[in-house]
């Protein structure tokens, strides 16, 4: 099981002019949450909602400024740096464009055995056999061994990060924006083949998307942050279908509706998110939601049940689900 407990990543940014004080963005702001084993869980909301940030702490990519991180019941936010390698072995992370996460100076072959170099030593033999296995595992063949990222489509270059990520055979797949850069086609490829690497080799997948229907698709449970905070959690298909947050409502109401035969409406949300540097206090979301009450100001933004493995951080949701 993964376990995330009041993580914090707090980044010290300086105003305008040398001998300014430094202002603090809170990118990630107390986010709490656990994934069992073999299930995914799909994370959603606007640019800047430090979607990104969050999984980059997770993996030790990015110093988490507080908080802890379990993972099978071992904490890995106390790992040192000379014991990080544990983190790569359980973890592993696959990139929003595939292109520029692999190194164009390299081939597929040692792009994919990299990381089996970095943690066991194997012969050139064994190395090129399980390069091979893996490539037609991920939808490519052996003519793509000698390949160099130049030479793919993005499709196949995703493809390539996906079959170095499952390399080590890690536990956890944590992807950002996987088919983001991707043809809709590609897309709806990449997203099967993940699904079904999961069933094969029982993985535990973040999925981070901007995509409501991507998210769908291929997640169990589904977490909206905004502003570096958690607003909701619980099974995706209720999120989707019965979000109890307003700011998943009105998230779901903005996504566009594919017929061109549609009215356009006004937007669902209006105006743009505060700034991270200085968010409203109580609810991040008040500003903006057409629900606010005074007491939004003042509420208190932890997580709280209101229904069956549902969670949310409106004191309206809540209130509801005390009476």
């Amino acid at each position: 099981m993964v376990e995330v407990y009041e993580l914090k990543k707090y980044f010290a940014v300086r105003k305008t002019g040398q001998w300014s004080a430094k202002s603090v963005l809170k990118a990630v702001d107390n986010v709490s949450f656990t994934v069992r084993m073999g299930e995914t869980l799909g994370i959603v909301g606007e640019s800047g909602s430090g979607k990104s940030t969050l999984v980059r702490c997770l993996t030790r990519l990015i110093e988490p400024t507080s908080g802890k991180v379990v993972l099978d019941g071992e904490e890995i936010t106390k790992y040192r740096k000379r014991d990080l390698r544990k983190i790569s072995k359980n973890v592993q992370m696959v990139f929003q464009d595939p292109v520029s996460s692999l190194n164009p100076r390299m081939n597929v072959l040692s792009i994919i055995s990299e990381p089996l170099s970095a943690h066991e030593k194997i012969s050139k033999t064994e190395r090129k056999s399980l390069v091979v296995d893996l490539l037609k595992e991920v939808g490519l063949n052996e003519e793509h061994m000698y390949k160099y990222p130049g030479e793919l489509s993005g499709g196949q270059c995703q493809r390539v990060a996906i079959a170095r990520a499952l390399s080590i055979k890690p536990k956890i797949l944590i992807l950002d924006e996987p088919t983001a850069s991707l043809d809709v086609s590609v897309q709806a490829q990449v997203l099967e083949l993940l699904e079904k690497l999961q069933k094969e080799h029982s993985l535990t997948y973040l999925f981070v998307s901007h995509d409501i229907a991507v998210v769908r698709s291929i997640s169990h449970k589904a977490m909206v942050m905004y502003l570096g905070k958690v607003m909701e959690i619980g099974p995706t298909e209720k999120v989707v279908n019965e979000p109890l947050h307003p700011y998943t409502k009105v998230l779901m109401r903005s996504v566009p509706i594919p017929d061109p035969d549609s009215v356009l409406t006004e937007p669902a949300i209006q105006g743009e998110p505060p700034s991270a540097l200085n968010p409203p206090s109580g609810c991040p979301f008040r500003t903006r939601c057409p629900n606010a009450v005074d007491e939004c100001s003042l509420a208190d933004m932890t997580l709280k049940k209101v229904e069956e493995d549902r969670y949310s951080a409106c004191i309206l949701n809540q209130r509801r689900s005390d009476s």
